[in-house]
């Protein structure tokens, strides 16, 4: 649309290459494609922003969206409750692994991290152990925008120019096990070394200082890094040494993108809190939750307490209900058996890349990949800033969109081309999305 820039401030967009350009458009979607105002279509690799996990045109979303607005449009959940927070708070709490029975509903995954971290310093508080304020997270992982969870983010690139941020963040090595050759072919040794720089973290502030350990169960920034064999039996385990809470941030992975309702259930490990948001509703209205298991809950159940936090619109009844038929369709569809019985396919079809030049790497698990993308496959030899720039932005964005194919390509850590499609995705699409990749990064090879 010509005025696109006139009054719309995008996010995460560097407006001024919209100045001679038009603003792709998007206005319809259905299953797992898109289309633009122009009528053409694209193949949705990147299930919106890794949101639209039943896939796009799903009429009976809309529907319970309109029939609850009609009944309760709004009201909050502060000192009340309404039915459909209730319902999708108990049909979470029965689907989330161990105890973590206590659903505190945001209305993002932003806001889900900073509850997070605010529970678990004021749990510390309120069980006599208040120096314990700080919090560790890995390199390049992403955890939010907001100030609290801006601060857990480890990427230096979109902090700066917010600084300074809350103190105490921490940062340790990730789990990306193709840029650590000091290990050999041994991941599991990876793994422990990995968790165990945990461990050392939380030594060198002081563990009476640190409240608590923010991990993705596959991370994403930097594309797309799974956990070595024992690394989260070993944080857990690092974790209970040192009295530290576990949040598992499943912003991305909750809600079938691993094959599993949770990631925590697909890596076998028990956290204390959950960040979930995104695939709840499957972007058919914005929602979160901060997921607690009940000790967590305990210090906040005296005749006076209160956990003093909350959002106007966290836990929306319109949204809610939206969960809830979004969970009905899992239920019906079997989308999570759905990603377990077609993961390896997926894998197997991004695995043929491997044979052009420019593709380093293919990682993930689920419906949730990266692709790393190097100068040579032997030294593993990346790109520098100004290639990255002009392989990344000056062309890859726009020609994998041109092509035909909606997806992320990401600088912020190594470059990588990101794929999460709408998990009703199957064989056609996939082969549909290597053979756009195929094409788009032979050409860019032949530029650089």
């Amino acid at each position: 649309m010509a005025n696109a820039t006139d009054h719309l401030w995008m996010h995460f967009t560097r407006m001024a290459s919209y100045s001679d350009t038009a603003v792709p458009t998007i206005v319809r979607g259905e299953g797992a494609y898109i289309w633009d105002s122009q009528g053409r279509r694209y193949l949705d690799g990147l299930a919106g922003l890794f949101v639209v996990n039943a896939g796009h045109g799903r009429a009976e979303l809309a529907e319970a969206a309109a029939k609850q607005a009609g009944e309760l449009a709004y009201f909050p959940l502060w000192s009340y409750a309404h039915p459909k927070a209730v319902e999708l708070a108990e049909k979470i709490a029965a689907l989330t692994p161990g105890d973590l029975n206590r659903v505190f509903f945001t209305t993002g995954g932003s806001e889900a991290v900073e509850a997070a971290w605010k529970l678990a310093r004021a749990y510390f508080k309120r069980t006599g152990k208040p120096t314990k304020h700080k919090v560790v997270s890995r390199y390049i992982a992403y955890h939010g925008t907001s100030m609290g969870a801006l601060s857990i983010t480890g990427l230096p690139g979109i902090k700066s120019d917010f600084e300074p941020l809350v103190p105490g963040g921490i940062k340790v090595p990730n789990t990306n096990f193709y840029r650590a050759p000091e290990h050999g072919d041994d991941p599991e040794a990876f793994g422990r070394w990995a968790a165990d720089e945990i461990g050392r973290a939380i030594e060198r502030e002081g563990p009476d200082t640190v409240a608590a350990v923010f991990l993705e169960p596959v991370q994403n920034s930097g594309g797309c890094f799974p956990p070595p064999p024992g690394y989260f039996e070993r944080v857990r385990q690092i974790c209970d040494a040192y009295d530290v809470l576990l949040v598992s941030d499943e912003v991305i992975c909750s809600w079938g993108r691993l094959g599993e309702y949770f990631g925590a259930l697909r890596y076998g490990y028990q956290p204390d809190i959950i960040t979930t948001a995104k695939g709840i509703t499957s972007g058919y209205a914005p929602l979160g939750a901060m997921i607690a298991s009940d000790r967590l809950m305990e210090p906040f159940l005296t005749e006076t307490g209160m956990f003093a936090h909350g959002v106007t619109f966290g836990g929306h009844p319109v949204s809610c209900a939206v969960a809830l038929a979004n969970l009905e369709v899992f239920a019906r569809e079997d989308l999570v058996g759905h990603v377990r019985a077609n993961e390896a396919a997926f894998r197997a079809t991004l695995e043929k890349l491997h044979d052009l030049p420019i593709v380093g790497d293919v990682r993930g698990d689920g419906y949730f990949y990266g692709i790393e993308l190097v100068k040579d496959k032997t030294t593993r030899e990346t790109f520098d800033e100004a290639e990255s720039e002009r392989l990344l932005r000056g062309f890859l964005s726009t020609a994998l969109f041109q092509a035909g194919l909606y997806c992320r390509a990401d600088d912020r850590g190594d470059p990588v081309v990101q794929l999460a499609p709408p998990l009703t995705a199957e064989q056609q699409q996939f082969d549909e999305i290597e053979q756009i990749l195929r094409a788009v990064l032979t050409e860019a090879w032949s530029r650089l």
